[in-house]
């Protein structure tokens, strides 16, 4: 009986990461969470182990490479968030449409929130492409940080 569960929740971890299409109204509440919640859980991990790699690779330059990632890691999570905000209101409204059995109004929906995500990127890259020693010196970078960094304008 064990070595079952084992080998179901198996099958929904692969079938989870591949993404399949399914109709998260026809299965049970746990299982949809969980087909739902492992691509966000690997996301969230890879993030993580992506913050370790660029530190480690960073600290090869100097210290105060290493004081920029950080500083600027702080931004990141700023930026994740907006992000996190847009990702959460998308689903709703697609899953909404989508539990409505409307799938043109999820695929507009979808559209709108690509249309949407492009321009809050616009919003917050432009100022952080132009102004990114500014943004360093307010967050009490020293100068040494943003030197040291090749892709930050002087």
């Amino acid at each position: 009986m064990g070595n079952t569960k084992l080998k179901n929740l198996w099958q929904d971890i692969v079938e989870s990461v591949r993404g399949t299409e399914r109709d998260f109204t026809d299965v049970k509440l746990g299982r949809a969470i969980l087909l739902l919640a492992i691509p966000m859980v690997l996301e969230m991990m890879m993030e993580s182990i992506f913050a370790v790699v660029d530190i480690y690779f960073v600290s090869k330059i100097s210290p105060d490479a290493v004081a920029a990632v950080g500083i600027t890691e702080s931004v990141l999570i700023i930026v994740y968030s907006i992000g996190g905000g847009l990702s959460v209101a998308t689903t709703a409204l697609v899953s909404r449409r989508i539990g409505e059995k409307n799938a043109a109004g999820a695929s507009c929906a979808a559209v709108q929130a690509i249309i949407a995500s492009f321009t809050v990127s616009l919003l917050v890259s432009v100022p952080g492409i132009f102004f990114s020693k500014d943004l360093l010196r307010l967050m009490g970078a020293s100068p040494g940080s943003w030197k040291s960094a090749p892709y930050i304008r002087s």
